[in-house]
């Protein structure tokens, strides 16, 4: 089978997943969503989807696309790896409504689609995950600290009385 092919058929089943993901964390928490390292990771990577099924590859479109999987990636790293130990209940956040599909379907469909079948961005693309994620993670810290927003994560709490009972 062409692997344009097979790119474009992941990609189209990707964002059906994202649009009734969507459908399943809007309603409750609106606008407030996107204050979710994890929604952020998952409209970033559906609008490169997106840009790539209508534009085609290009360097842009493949930076974006780079830059959407490893936010996803990231996503489900932190997820498997953080947030489930500290919340105890890996069905809850990985195998259940949403988090079924935000944190283990499309970020492995993307991985699988941008590693086998899409054209890969440059060098010098590596910088934007991770200049993304400082930022978000700034802001979250800077937005905590000022009271604007508690969490979304355990680790941005930086008014806990977790982090003042270690003289933090």
């Amino acid at each position: 089978m062409d692997p344009r092919l097979i790119c474009i058929i992941l990609n189209i089943i990707f964002l059906l997943m994202e649009a009734y993901a969507l459908t399943l964390t809007w309603p409750g928490n609106g606008v407030r969503t996107l204050i979710y390292y994890t929604q952020l990771s998952n409209l970033t990577a559906a609008l490169s989807a997106l840009l790539l099924l209508i534009t085609g590859p290009s360097g842009w479109v493949s930076a974006l696309r780079y830059l959407g999987v490893c936010m996803l990636v990231m996503t489900f790293f932190v997820t498997a790896f953080v947030l489930v130990p500290l919340l105890g209940d890996p069905k809850m956040l990985l195998f259940s409504g949403s988090g079924i599909f935000l944190y283990l379907f499309c970020p492995i469909i993307c991985l699988i689609s941008y590693l086998f079948f899409e054209q890969h961005a440059g060098r010098a693309a590596v910088i934007l995950p991770v200049a993304v994620t400082f930022i978000y993670g700034l802001i979250m810290l800077y937005m905590n600290a000022k009271e604007r927003v508690e969490g979304p994560y355990p680790f941005f709490k930086v008014k806990s009385d977790v982090f003042h009972s270690v003289g933090i």
